[in-house]
């Protein structure tokens, strides 16, 4: 495909905090004979642009093209737009925002500094066939560029409108051109040239306020749900009338906070300004930013305006389909199954971020924590993909790769846990859709990854940089229990083990060799220096260790039962509570399942007393938080975070069942394993898996229980139920079926 290569701007002035510079319009007028047959149109607006037909917006969704290093990825949009075309005049007009492009409200992670910064700039060409005639039209000095009435934007802060400069017909043919002028010629970018293959970000729906409160010199919107997007101002104002819009997450004593995401000069933390023309009922959307927030402190209007119309809650994310769920009898944990989704889908906008408020970054080990959860809920594959081509452009030539992408230059270093996205996307889109393209894709990343913890280990042969078991409960983020040579290292063992798998399904049978013999080393190094055989217990005797080890199996089959036990006393000393970092308590509930301890498993999980999932709940919670810490903590981080939500994984599989591809060999395969968990009456879940729809349902009746399988006819598999249970013929397994089962415990026989 023949990208266009020329860039224009309107200038090279970048907006600042110190200096505004509008976002420009751009416009181009030709003229057609006759009606156009076919036309295409190739754009790369940069950072953010919105494109017009003769006054008709097509772009493809919002924060078009995609979030990306320009110097890396240089991402296209590709448009049949000849029904937009008319015969005689046309034009084709263009806004651009400064997205990642002139990102200078995210100066905590160096974007002020990236190499690529500039004003905003497009490049775009248009090629109309109308009979014989063959019109081509390319970004250059004959667009004409005029500021729009957007003054400032910014991805994370927010924008600035005043609709006083508006101009009328700015993208209709005959527009007043005074005042317009040439645009100018604009650096290209050095990123290789792709479609973008991300699902665009998408309205997915509106939430009107609960209730609104006057308070803080001005008007508190609640929305009752913390999600992510925009506020749709709707205004009968009056001329010059400035309406700001502060969008947050928590209160305090009744009043917005914003202690938790204030990282620029005061007064920009996700504020939108609008500046009224007045005389008619106007509308406000922001183009060029997004927010995360459930509040909004409305200032600048009248009590008369402060009304349930002022503000539209526009609900935004990936345009991502919802392949699976879950639900039971405690509304604890359906509440806690809705939060997880809800935070998948407001820290996902083309890719996984770590919250929507904040940072905004593709921190990689916030994927890796919840790769699979996603997979099981959503259908992220596509999305999951196009970011792994953007992790693969960002790993250095040795092997490094940084912990978030996007990045310039910041970042990199060894990760393990945040680094394993290389492997951990791939291995679990093969897992559960199949899919192997990303594997081809990423083999020479992960090999070269390989290669370089190969060479970051110490004499013993373990790993002790890294950022370690972040966020546990009741601690500064980075003071976690468990010693990071301990996670790091188990984690660069798993990492090396699912690479041989990859490897193995792709038939590099050298590489796959590598893998395997690295991964044994690995294992061997942690067995001889962090491992207490006497008794059975990792170093650091904590929750994370004992159930790291054993989750990713660092015990041999004979040493289970005793580490396990060792896990149980570690549990009994926190009074039953989870004690863990996120990379503990991802495979923490596993584990528990795993040796009968599912019960267990779910009281500390839905308990309400701190720290739980269930604390959350008992405290107000509408996502999921980033970290665990008890009421009267005065440190506050983010109410929206994704990183936890293992936790519907853990339902959908070890409560309901659905265990897909069990050897990791064909995702046609299936184990149906529930846990009827003693605190529940029912439960049940689904997945949509590429065979079609599996749904797995149990519930009490009596002393037994009455358990529903309905799968794919092409799948195979088993129905294995938990020890003590069986079937009416004595039996605890059976071929896998669609069916209702009656399922008897062995002890009311």
């Amino acid at each position: 495909m023949n990208f266009p290569k020329h860039f224009i701007a309107a200038g090279k002035e970048m907006c600042t905090f110190e200096q505004y510079v509008p976002a420009p319009y751009l416009r181009k007028e030709f003229e057609l004979a006759r009606e156009a047959e076919a036309a295409e149109l190739l754009i790369c607006g940069l950072g953010f642009y919105r494109l017009f037909i003769n006054g008709t917006e097509i772009t493809k969704g919002f924060l078009a093209p995609y979030i990306s290093n320009p110097d890396q990825m240089l991402y296209y949009d590709r448009y049949e737009v000849a029904e937009q075309l008319k015969p005689g005049k046309n034009v084709i007009g263009v806004m651009l925002g400064n997205g990642m492009q002139n990102c200078f409200g995210g100066y905590v992670w160096d974007f002020e500094k990236a190499l690529w910064r500039s004003a905003p700039k497009m490049a775009l060409c248009c090629t109309i066939t109308a009979g014989e005639e063959t019109l081509s039209i390319e970004s250059d000095e004959s667009f004409l560029t005029h500021p729009s009435p957007i003054y400032f934007d910014d991805l994370r802060c927010g924008e600035y409108y005043d609709a006083r400069n508006e101009v009328p017909g700015w993208n209709l043919p005959d527009c007043d051109l005074s005042g317009w002028t040439p645009a100018i010629p604009a650096e290209t970018p050095r990123g290789e040239a792709v479609i973008s293959q991300a699902e665009p970000i998408v309205m997915t729906g509106e939430i009107k306020p609960v209730s609104i409160k006057k308070q803080q010199g001005g008007y508190l919107y609640d929305f009752g749900a913390n999600c992510a997007g925009l506020a749709r101002l709707t205004i009968q104002g009056k001329a010059g009338q400035e309406i700001s819009l502060e969008h947050g997450e928590y209160l305090k004593d009744g009043e917005l906070q914003f202690k938790n995401i204030q990282f620029v000069p005061d007064g920009y933390v996700q504020k939108d300004i609008y500046i009224c023309k007045g005389g008619e009922l106007e509308t406000y959307l922001p183009s060029f930013t997004y927010h995360g927030f459930q509040y909004v402190l409305v200032k600048g209007i009248t009590e008369e305006q402060a009304t349930e119309d002022l503000l539209t809650y526009v609900v935004m994310n990936s345009d991502l389909k919802q392949m699976g769920d879950f639900s039971c009898s405690d509304e604890t944990a359906n509440l806690l199954q809705k939060f997880t989704l809800r935070s998948d889908l407001a820290n996902f906008y083309y890719f996984p971020t770590d919250c929507p408020h904040r940072e905004k970054n593709g921190w990689t080990g916030d994927a890796v924590l919840s790769a699979e959860q996603m997979l099981l809920n959503l259908n992220p594959e596509k999305s999951f993909r196009e970011w792994m081509k953007n992790i693969c452009k960002a790993q250095t030539d040795d092997g490094v790769i940084p912990s978030i992408v996007p990045t310039g230059d910041w970042g990199y270093g060894l990760d393990p846990a945040w680094d394993a996205v290389v492997v951990y996307l791939p291995y679990f889109t093969y897992l559960y859709r199949g899919e192997v393209q990303m594997l081809w894709e990423s083999r020479t990343a992960i090999f070269r990854y390989l290669d370089y913890i190969s060479r970051a280990r110490n004499q013993k042969g373990l790993v002790e940089q890294g950022l370690g078991d972040w966020c546990h409960p009741g601690r500064k983020e980075d003071l976690y229990k468990c010693p990071a040579v301990v996670t790091n290292t188990i984690m660069c063992m798993d990492i090396s083990k699912k690479a041989a798998k990859l490897f193995d399904v792709l038939g590099q049978d050298l590489q796959k060799e590598f893998a395997q013999k690295l991964y044994c080393e690995f294992r061997e190094a942690i067995r001889r220096y962090l491992v207490d055989f006497s008794t059975m217990t990792v170093l650091g005797d904590c929750q994370t260790a004992q159930a790291m080890s054993i989750f990713y199996g660092v015990f041999e089959p004979g040493e289970q039962a005793a580490a396990f036990d060792v896990l149980l006393s570690q549990i009994e000393r926190a009074n039953n509570h989870m004690d863990t970092g996120v990379l503990g308590g991802r495979v923490l509930f596993h584990v528990l399942s795993a040796f009968g301890e599912a019960d267990l498993a779910y009281t500390m999980i839905t308990q309400k007393t701190f720290p739980s999932y269930g604390n959350w709940v008992a405290r107000g919670a509408t996502a999921l938080w980033e970290d665990f810490h008890s009421e009267d903590c005065p440190r506050v981080n983010s109410k929206n975070h994704h990183f936890w939500g293992d936790i519907s994984a853990w339902f959908i599989k070890e409560v309901a069942g659905i265990h897909l591809n069990p050897y990791e060999e064909d995702c046609n395969e299936l184990h149906i394993k529930p846990n009827f968990v003693g605190q529940l009456d029912h439960a049940q879940a689904y997945h949509i898996a590429p065979a079609g729809k599996i749904s797995v349902s149990w519930k009490r009746e009596g002393k037994e229980i009455m358990l529903s399988v309905s799968v794919p006819d092409t799948m195979t598999g088993r129905i294995l139920l938990p020890s003590g249970w069986t079937f009416s013929d004595g039996k605890s397994e059976k071929s896998l079926e669609s069916g209702k089962f009656i399922v008897n415990n062995c002890d009311f026989i």
